[in-house]
């Protein structure tokens, strides 16, 4: 998604000319607007753009906007549901509780066109076949849209977003006329957000986000929830078809190249690990791992389960919820970082079988996909944690 700066109003007397818009939108139009009222020319044109990803985090899955042009009327207008507003009080804690209000923007199409250009990604163009109504009434849904008073949604990776809010508007404007789509093999939320940061440099963005979103990211889709990946629901509006047998969009124009500099490449987080557990596996067998390295190792899962446990219980993300993480990055481990050898046996022997049950669950991928990087942080989990029991009070006492 694009991020622009986006206000929130001060003034929320309607004029009339917004009472008049909100009156012909209620309901998203239902009801055809009387011809001459229509507020676009019979020329004019509407479209989804579809912008690629950029080179920061937030830009990873692109962005879906909708286009409005009438040269007749000097209308060539973008509506973008991707924005919100920095300058909301304690604006980094609201967002990581899942309270961030995002809105609809409008702006001109060279400007956004500009800003896109600057950026060096590409953008599509997908003309919409739709009737003269249709399009007066897409038109007067967004400029409804656009008041102060409904421009602001609470947004969410996967069920609410800029693409998501584009497809509503479509298939809102094509009335009574359904929209089908060719066969389509249904894959998860994961498995799309795995697609976005594909290509070989963004291997820690992906492992970050496996490990931050939960089982409700591996449901796998519909065709209608596939479109919260911008990609995706162009892919699938490229063979869309109105039931009158007439494609929902003209073949798709090219506005803009993605002559973005290549990321540079680091080393993948499975590569990592992996040497991490083999150090921690030849110090242990040496008898040269400290025990302040138990201390920091544990304390650090201990940290990341609390974190897992917040955004589980203590956020509105819809994705955070139910992640099985939890069961090899426990908060327990907190209090073996504080006891260590001095832990019950029991307690240790209940987070080994944790570790173990999560290594299952990281190696057949069900009811959770795990990232394959993970399996090395749970070996050393897991061969530290079996490293402290045989030290335990009890088991020296039966050793004597």
């Amino acid at each position: 998604m694009r991020v622009f700066s986006c206000k929130r109003p001060t003034d929320g007397n309607l004029h009339c000319k917004q009472l008049l818009l909100l009156v012909f939108s209620f309901y998203f139009l239902p009801f055809a607007l009387p011809a001459q009222e229509l507020p676009l020319s019979p020329t004019a044109t509407a479209s989804v753009i579809t912008c690629g990803p950029g080179n920061d985090f937030y830009t990873t899955f692109g962005h879906s906007a909708l286009r409005i042009t009438d040269t007749a009327n000097g209308i060539d207008l973008v509506y973008n549901y991707g924005t919100f507003d920095f300058d909301t009080p304690h604006f980094y804690w609201t967002f990581a509780k899942g309270k961030l209000d995002y809105c609809l923007a409008r702006s001109s199409f060279d400007h956004f066109l500009a800003v896109y250009s600057y950026e060096r990604r590409y953008m599509y163009e997908q003309r919409l076949n739709l009737t003269p109504q249709e399009l007066n009434n897409l038109f007067v849904m967004l400029e409804w849209n656009y008041l102060p008073e409904n421009r602001y949604y609470r947004y969410d990776l996967l069920l609410d977003n800029c693409a998501t809010r584009v497809r509503d508007m479509v298939d809102a404007a094509a009335g009574k006329r359904t929209i089908g789509f060719d066969d389509w093999e249904d894959h998860s939320y994961r498995y799309w957000l795995h697609d976005a940061t594909a290509g070989g440099c963004l291997e820690w963005w992906t492992f970050g986000i496996d490990m931050l979103l939960g089982m409700t990211t591996d449901h796998v889709c519909n065709t209608s929830e596939t479109m919260f990946y911008p990609v995706a629901m162009m892919e699938l509006y490229n063979n869309a078809m109105l039931d009158d047998a007439e494609p929902l969009c003209n073949p798709t124009q090219k506005l803009l190249q993605d002559t973005r500099e290549p990321l540079r490449r680091s080393f993948p987080p499975l590569v990592v690990f992996a040497l991490f557990f083999i150090a921690v596996s030849l110090l242990s067998w040496k008898h040269l791992w400290p025990k302040w390295a138990d201390r920091v190792l544990f304390a650090i899962a201990g940290l990341v389960g609390c974190f897992l446990i917040f955004l589980w219980t203590g956020t509105e993300h819809y994705c955070t919820k139910w992640n099985l993480n939890i069961l090899w990055a426990s908060p327990f481990f907190l209090l073996i970082a504080i006891r260590l050898e001095k832990s019950p046996r029991w307690f240790l022997c209940l987070q080994a079988a944790l570790l173990v049950l999560s290594l299952i669950i990281a190696v057949i991928g069900w009811p959770q996909q795990f990232n394959v990087a993970v399996i090395p942080l749970i070996l050393v989990l897991l061969l530290r944690s079996i490293c402290l029991i045989p030290r335990t009070p009890q088991r020296q006492q039966r050793l004597r």
